[in-house]
Parts: C-alpha cells; structure tokens; sequence
C-alpha cells in the first residue's frame, strides 16, 4: 500500500483548499494518485479544480513570433533556473532569435532544433556557449507553429511579463477577409491569455470527461448551496442545479423537450400564442447556456469573451462575419505558459540557502 506523506497531504491541501483529513483520506481512497484525489475531492464537492500548472515554479519565458505576411506563428519556450536571468537582455535576445530560427527553416521538434545550424554552428554548440556566458542552465523546452492555408491568417500575443504567449490560426472565404480579421485574431489571443480555455469547442471534448466534470460540477453547486442556505442572504439565492453541463449532450430531443416545457410554462403564465416567437428564442439560449457550464470554463467559442462579456466568443465571431460580408473560421490556437507540466522543487528555504553555499 502506498505510503501517505505529509507533504503530499500538504500539496494536496494547497492545491485544492480542501480540509487536511479529507485530503488525507482522498490519497489513500487513490492509492496517492494526485490527480485522482482532486478529481475525487471534487466530485465530493470538497476542493476547487487544480491543475498542475498551478504548482510549477519553472522560470524562462515564452517568445511569438509573426511573419511579416501573417501566414505562418512560432511560439516557443525557453527555461531558465531563475526569474533573474530570464530578464537578463542576452536571455531574451536568444530566445528571439530562437523563435526565428524555428520559423524560418520548418523545423518541428526539439530534436531537429538542436542538429540545425544557427549563425555558422550547431545549435547544440550554440546553446552551450549561450550557457557558459549566462552562467545558468539553458533548455528549449517546446516549440509550435501554426500556418495560414489559403485565404488563411494567423496572428499571436506575447503578455508583458514573458511568461505567456498564444498564437491562432483562422480560415476565411476570400483573402479580404482575412485582411479585416488580424487584429481581432490578436485580441483573440489576448483573450485566450487572459481565459485559459483548454478546447476550441464543445465538440473537441470527450462525452466521458463530460460526465465527470458534471459530478464535479454539481457537488461543487450543491456545496455553494448548503452555505448560501446557512448564510440566508436574499442577495445570494442557491444555484440552479443544471441537467447537462456541455452542449455536446444537447441532443435534438433534449433541445425540443426543452422548448415544449417552456410553451408549456407560457400556456400556463398566459401568455398570448403570438408573441412566443418573440419570448422562446430568448428562454432557449438561457436553458443552452444554464446547461453548458462546462464550455464556457473550458472551451474558447463556450466563453464569454473578456472585451464583450454579454457575448460568447462564438456570438463575437458571428457578429463580426455580419459586419465585414464573410466567414471566418478559427482552426486552431496554442498557448503556452511558462512551466505547465514541470514539478516544482520541494527544497525548503535552508535546503536551498545550503545548496547556494
């Protein structure tokens, strides 16, 4: 049986803000699997979602890199051992020039990065001596590229810190059109940044994380719930528990059942049958929108979107293909944050000061 540390307790416990018995209880329910104990103390209802990222303390930064045409978008990351270097003007200038280098010559894996040739030498060879004048560990950890096809356009965003970039690809019906969309791509970009989505769409999730991000999402409201009944303030009226929570189990069954419920609630509130064309569409986009919790957490065209927050994203980019005569058609889009997916060190502060010595 594995053995349940207290430091994994604690790194539960921080991770999910859940109670120190639960989270104890929760690794030995999982065998100390981890992400199986958040999955599990949320579907109890007893800890907010964690992801890893929110662990990591891996410094660098992200660079983007846009073609002069907007045809083709490089991201790419570069760790550093410490914030300090990572803002050291050598550092940043690499990690430029890096970028570049990817776009210009294909290149699509770190393996073929480091045999390529940059300014006269092996990329290998040129990466070390970039690390014996810095003074610190250098690694490129991942890179990206994103190109436009036929009346195609891409565009990114770099955050101020460094430490996020994203890139996106669209397809449009004429190249005008894809003229009219670069700078709404960039605020895109921003948005994803900002919003974090995982998917581009509900139709890129898996009905069976569906189904457990629901549990996680019902537990979640009915523990809001219980605390909003305990408070009684009429400001804060209990959550609505929803039946769905992805519009990817929005069948055309649920959908007219759905609207011969809300006919049925206007029948009875008697409300004349003329005006429910003008009433149902309205109650249809809320019964949607109730029912699809899990798309606007996760999924760019589910969000509401940072610049137009009565709008989802998908709403926006429909608004837009009306305003300038065409289509637009966002194909995909990455974002990288410094350290997703790396494992903080757990050196405490006089393990650290010994290891400087």
């Amino acid at each position: 049986m594995t053995e349940i540390t207290a430091a994994m307790v604690k790194e539960l416990r921080e991770s999910t803000g859940a109670g120190m018995m639960d989270c104890k209880n929760a690794l030995s329910e999982t065998q100390g699997d981890f992400d199986k104990a958040v999955q599990l103390l949320r579907e109890k209802g007893l800890g907010k979602a964690a992801k890893k990222a929110d662990r990591l303390a891996a410094e660098g930064l992200v660079s983007v890199k846009i073609s002069d045409d907007f045809t083709s978008a490089t991201v790419s990351e570069i760790n550093s051992e410490t914030d300090f270097v990572a803002k050291n003007d050598q550092f940043i200038a690499l990690t430029k020039d890096t970028t570049t280098h990817i776009q210009n010559n294909g290149l699509q894996t770190v393996e073929e990065l480091y045999l390529s040739t940059i300014k006269g030498v092996q990329f290998e060879e040129y990466l070390k001596s970039q690390i014996a004048t810095i003074g610190e560990n250098l690694v490129v950890r991942r890179f990206a590229t994103l190109k436009a096809g036929e009346n195609g356009v891409v565009n990114g965003y770099i955050h101020t810190n460094g430490r996020v970039g994203v890139i996106i690809g669209a397809t449009c019906d004429n190249a005008e059109m894809a003229l009219k969309s670069r700078d709404f791509l960039k605020q895109l970009c921003m948005h994803i940044a900002a919003m974090k989505p995982s998917y581009l769409s509900y139709e890129d999730l898996d009905m069976a994380f569906i189904e457990n991000e629901y549990k996680a999402l019902v537990a979640e409201l009915e523990k809001e719930n219980e605390e909003r009944r305990r408070l009684k303030d009429p400001n804060k009226p209990e959550h609505k528990i929803p039946q769905f929570a992805s519009r990817k189990q929005l069948n055309d069954e649920i959908l007219k059942k759905a609207q011969d419920a809300i006919k049925e609630e206007l029948k009875a509130q008697g409300k004349p049958e003329k005006i429910w064309d003008n009433i149902i569409p309205g109650k249809m986009n809320s019964f949607i929108a109730e029912n699809s919790q899990l798309d606007s957490k996760l999924t760019l065209m589910g969000q509401f979107y940072v610049m137009d927050d009565k709008k989802t994203v998908e709403q926006v980019i429909s608004q837009k293909e009306q305003e300038w005569g065409g289509k637009i058609k966002i194909v995909d889009f990455i974002r990288f944050e410094v350290g997703e997916g790396l494992e903080k060190k757990t050196e405490d502060f006089a393990a650290e000061v010994a290891a400087q010595l």
